[in-house]
């Protein structure tokens, strides 16, 4: 990849970012893609989807699935008073729509600029890091940047979506 396409790249995930907790890691999901946050609340199960999809909401009339990032990732689910629901607007084949995601608690909101960021690097196996946008140096911190359309936004998502 030449250093223009890494400038225009980069260039273009300059901007404001939310940050999340995850298992004691910090993610950024880009703040235009982030609707609002909401406290924990039951979430109503649907019958034959995948494990990380914990059901259905009902957010001010509108039925929106909930997504636990922690399952998607691999990692254990846990629940504590800090845990809540960051509902963003994911672009899917079917268009655009809303989603819950529920993560460990909401860290803060930090503006990224190109040289903040720096491109998902190789691991030297074929490691499917598309789902990422790439990696931002916050306050000595490495904090990961989501493509929260691609970790969402995929056709067995899409699928489930179409069922509401």
């Amino acid at each position: 990849m030449s250093n223009a396409t890494d400038t225009l790249e980069t260039t273009q995930l300059s901007g404001k970012y939310l940050t999340v907790f995850l298992d004691q890691e910090s993610y950024g999901i880009a703040v235009l893609k982030v609707r609002e946050i909401i406290r924990l609340q039951k979430v109503t199960p649907v019958p034959q989807v995948p494990h990380y999809v914990k059901g259905v909401i009902n957010l001010r009339g509108r039925v929106i699935p909930v997504i636990d990032l922690r399952l998607k990732f691999g990692l254990n689910a846990e629940v504590s008073e800090r845990t809540c629901i960051v509902v963003v607007q994911v672009q899917m084949a079917s268009g655009t729509n809303q989603m819950g995601l529920i993560v460990d608690n909401v860290e803060e909101v930090v503006t990224l600029s190109d040289s903040d960021i720096e491109p998902t690097p190789e691991f030297g196996t074929r490691l499917d890091t598309s789902c990422l946008l790439g990696l931002a140096k916050v306050k000595g911190v490495v904090k990961t940047l989501l493509d929260i359309d691609r970790v969402v936004g995929g056709d067995e998502m899409g699928q489930i979506q179409n069922m509401f």
